[in-house]
């Protein structure tokens, strides 16, 4: 047999590249956090987006503290796996925002120069990268950095050679991200104490200049300081400090060899004394070790939340890893005693979260990209297994409101970035509010996501367009034809595509209308529920797909279902995926299709053609655009048999999907953008089996049954919410082979539904199911609560 070298020498390179993932990430064995083992923070981190990878990081922490080796873009920057150089530490990685980049050196010193000439090559030999720590040696000058955090405080360690030309540079004015820094000031408080702030630079999508600010601490007296401005050394002045633009500032001290030097590093939004306070408060111990293990203990407690037991040791490293990411993004940005920086009036001011009795707040504020699509993903896991997010999130919406006049889709900066498309955040409050999760002032969500219903709310801020007067959301079309026509003029703004408005205006209209019936107003839960039906304007009887249309209610000329370009009418996405985008009413879609049994044959068609694919976007052909688990839109398809009376295929295809998207080595896992904890939130739902097709805003929400990958998964509720301990799904027969249910019990009861309700779910209860290799066509068969 020939060996083709090429293919050999990749096929060595995968292995190698698998081995080393297993390696690197728990190359330091604590048997004590068996959910942290079962992270690796390295997969998929080849092509990186800036707020992807934050390895030294509390759960949301504020700081998001880790190894940057790209810093020039949003995309394909911040940790990037098979890129040769580190260029800093930094300690912010969020939606937008970035910042207090720190670096130590050994040597001649450079940092004047930039990151360019002080970057440093390092090795994965040794690397260890774990929620909540990161290990790597920086080659170039024999030094070993180790980080961990608290919520607000960075923590470095750095094991230095013998030298006595040993710096840590605080490279106060670096372009990190999505913007340059447009100004800064560094100075030196004491021999053992530096402080400082950064302006980051406003961007398209986040509107205004945001400050960070940071207090840091050193373990060794400082020996030297040393300045810079524009590439050049500034002489010291008394007391040394630098302000402007491109400016830094270096600590220089001798070591001796394998001595270690300590930085805390604490931030802030309000100020440098609000950082201090955030060090006191959570920082002042110097034990590296006690801060690194108190890290692990709150990413296990929370990890562990869900717990699974058999499939492969892969899958479960794919299942805590997607966890992990689902717990991760979007960040807190409010200070231990609650206050918090609001830009969304004309000039900065500083809010605070109202306080307990004990006098520490209610909530955390947060960060954070679009819910776009988290409908089918972070909604449905959160209220599950960590209700009290719901709540948290809930109030920041709130606060924005109260101080901005709208309910946001996905703020930064303290002020709004008016990203994608939509009110997604009307599907969240509705999933809340109707599993019983209320402690926010649900009268006020309910005016202001009334507000983003009508022209002039969020849905008509439409692809960052930030104008007072936006219309780029065609609301006004909405309410007057029914649709949101295509080719509108005078439209600014990125994803200006009202065909998938249209879709998505009628489900969100949906999920008001069930949270306003189970509020009891039943005048505009009518309303809602009318308009609710809008998807049907877009219905093209004669093609079969949903089709744009003009502002004259022609159909636009030259379709073609598999485009994916905006200008095919459907955002980040086409007709193909987006014809079966009403999650609210499958039965209405289902019959303009022409049934059950021609619905489930034309989607399963999709999943045919398009598994060559791997279910994913095709760059070169759109022979594979059938379906795409790469971005939201289309992340619920596989599920939608179930309403088709044909759950076995949603057995099949989930479990096929789960298949395409198992690699957990550096290069692999998600294929595109991780979104901020979405596709890992829906990358858990399918592993364990359960899904909402409308995203749990049912007046009374139910969960959908598919095959599980595990043997055995146990939630643990949270009793402040649900009066049940655990819900557990147990299987039996379970393998790669046997993916159909072939019957199953609740509670020790025969059970021949494809779903039940989140109230059962809140009691607690033993669902189990019963796999074989061949579909039982009778289990499951029956009508959903959606269909009455």
């Amino acid at each position: 047999m020939k060996c083709d070298k090429k293919k050999c020498l990749l096929a060595l390179v995968f292995l190698s590249s698998l081995l080393m993932s297993l390696k690197v990430y728990s190359n330091e064995p604590e048997t004590n956090w068996k959910y942290v083992e079962l992270v690796n923070p390295f997969v998929d981190s080849h092509r990186s987006r800036w707020f992807f990878f934050s390895s030294a990081c509390r759960p949301f922490g504020m700081v998001s503290l880790s190894p940057d080796t790209d810093t020039e873009h949003s995309w394909g920057s911040g940790y990037m796996y098979g890129s040769k150089y580190i260029r800093c530490f930094s300690h912010i990685h969020n939606w937008q925002m970035s910042g207090v980049a720190v670096m130590p050196t050994v040597g001649p010193f450079k940092g004047h120069l930039g990151m360019d000439s002080y970057q440093s090559e390092f090795t994965h030999e040794g690397e260890i990268a774990k929620p909540g720590f990161h290990k790597v040696k920086l080659t170039n000058y024999d030094v070993t950095a180790e980080l961990t955090s608290t919520m607000r405080v960075g923590f470095h360690r750095y094991t230095f050679p013998q030298s006595d030309s040993s710096y840590v540079l605080f490279d106060t004015g670096a372009f990190l991200a999505h913007s340059p820094t447009a100004y800064s000031e560094v100075w030196k408080i004491s021999d053992t104490e530096i402080a400082g702030w950064e302006i980051m630079e406003r961007t398209g999508r986040r509107p205004k200049d945001t400050p960070v600010y940071f207090y840091a601490q050193l373990s060794k007296p400082v020996e030297q300081i040393v300045t810079w401005r524009e590439g050049k050394i500034v002489p010291n002045t008394k007391p040394e400090r630098i302000s402007g633009k491109n400016v830094g500032l270096a600590v220089k001290f001798r070591t001796k060899a394998n001595e270690k030097v300590l930085l805390k590093v604490a931030i802030s939004y309000v100020s440098v004394e609000q950082a201090r306070k955030n060090l006191y408060a959570e920082l002042e111990s110097w034990n590296f070790e006690e801060v690194k293990h108190a890290s692990f203990d709150e990413w296990n407690t929370w990890l562990g939340k869900i717990e699974v037991e058999g499939g492969s040791r892969e899958q479960q490293i794919k299942f805590y890893t997607d966890l992990w990411h689902a717990l991760l993004g979007r960040k807190v940005v409010s200070d231990v005693d609650g206050c918090y920086l609001d830009q969304t009036s004309d000039f900065p001011r500083i809010c605070r979260i109202p306080l307990s009795a004990s006098g520490k707040p209610l909530y955390n504020h947060h960060n954070f990209d679009a819910w776009w699509g988290s409908h089918w993903s972070l909604d449905i896991l959160w209220s599950m297994a960590y209700p009290h997010l719901m709540d948290d999130f809930c109030n920041t919406m709130l606060d924005m409101y109260r101080n901005g006049g709208l309910i946001p889709r996905g703020p930064s900066g303290g002020n709004y970035t008016y990203v994608m498309i939509g009110d997604p955040a009307v599907s969240f409050f509705a999933t809340a509010y109707n599993k019983g999760i209320r402690n926010y002032d649900a009268d006020l969500a309910y005016e202001g996501l009334r507000k983003n219903a009508f022209p002039g709310g969020i849905r008509d801020h439409a692809g960052y367009e930030h104008s007072k007067d936006a219309h780029s959301g065609g609301m006004e079309y909405y309410i007057k034809m029914g649709y949101v026509p295509d080719g509108r003029a005078n439209v600014v703004g990125m994803h200006t595509t009202g065909a998938s408005m249209t879709l998505e205006y009628a489900y969100q209209d949906w999920c008001l209308a069930q949270m306003v019936k189970a509020m009891g107003k039943q005048a505009d839960y009518e309303l809602f529920f009318e308009r609710s039906k809008n998807y049907k304007n877009l219905w093209n009887k004669a093609s079969g797909f949903m089709q744009p249309k003009g502002t004259d209610g022609e159909w636009l000329p030259d379709f073609d279902p598999l485009e994916l370009t905006e200008k095919g009418g459907f955002c980040e996405s086409n007709s193909a995926i987006y014809s079966h985008y009403v999650p609210h009413d499958m039965q209405g879609l289902i019959a303009l299709y022409g049934g059950h049994k021609k619905y489930a044959e034309r989607l399963n068609e999709n999943f045919v053609k398009s598994e060559p694919y791997g279910f994913f976007r095709s760059k070169d052909t759109k022979s594979g655009n059938w379906t795409d688990y790469g971005n939201q839109p289309g992340t619920g398809m596989a599920h939608l048999f179930n309403h088709a009376r044909a759950p076995w295929l949603t057995q099949k295809w989930v479990r096929k999907v789960k298949a395409a998207y198992a690699d957990v080595t550096p290069y692999g896992g998600y294929r595109d953008d991780e979104d901020q904890g979405q596709m890992g939130a829906l990358g858990v739902l399918m592993a364990m089996g359960l899904f909402e097709v409308d995203g749990g805003c049912a007046v009374k929400p139910y969960y959908e049954i598919t095959s599980p990958i595990f043997d055995k998964v146990t939630i643990h509720l949270d009793n402040r919410y649900y009066p049940g301990k655990t819900f557990q799904i147990v299987t039996t027969g379970n393998s790669d082979k046997n993916m159909y249910i072939q019957r199953a019990t609740f509670d020790g009861k025969p059970w021949d539904r494809c779903w039940f309700y989140h109230e059962d779910f809140a009691n607690g209860g033993v669902l189990e199911l019963h796999l074989g290799d061949k579909p039982n066509k009778q289990w499951g068969i029956g009508k959903l609560p959606q269909d009455d």
